[in-house]
């Protein structure tokens, strides 16, 4: 592969890692780690261990990154999660 299409082929992951965004869940004193595990599995189709994993990233550093996507795949999502109680924001 020439030096050329090598920085073809990253500009175009770059393009497409830019379009992403994120969903941000934040930590609470109100929720507890089987609410938080149980909705993020249902909302984010997070399998069991990602969903306790976040729930402890959560706890301990305060916020972590559940979901990246398209905004518009991201928008219900972050409704569920709001409308459940949790505290999150797309960024």
């Amino acid at each position: 592969m020439s030096t050329k299409e090598q920085i073809l082929e990253e500009v175009k992951i770059e393009e497409l890692l830019g379009n992403q965004n994120t969903i941000v869940l934040f930590n609470d004193d109100v929720n507890t780690f089987d609410h938080v595990i149980e909705t993020l599995v249902k909302v984010c189709n997070h399998e069991a261990l990602q969903a306790e994993q976040c729930a402890m990233l959560v706890h301990y550093k305060g916020k972590c990154d559940v979901k990246s996507g398209e905004i518009t795949d991201l928008v219900p999502m972050c409704s569920a999660l709001l409308d459940a109680g949790l505290s999150a924001e797309i960024q």
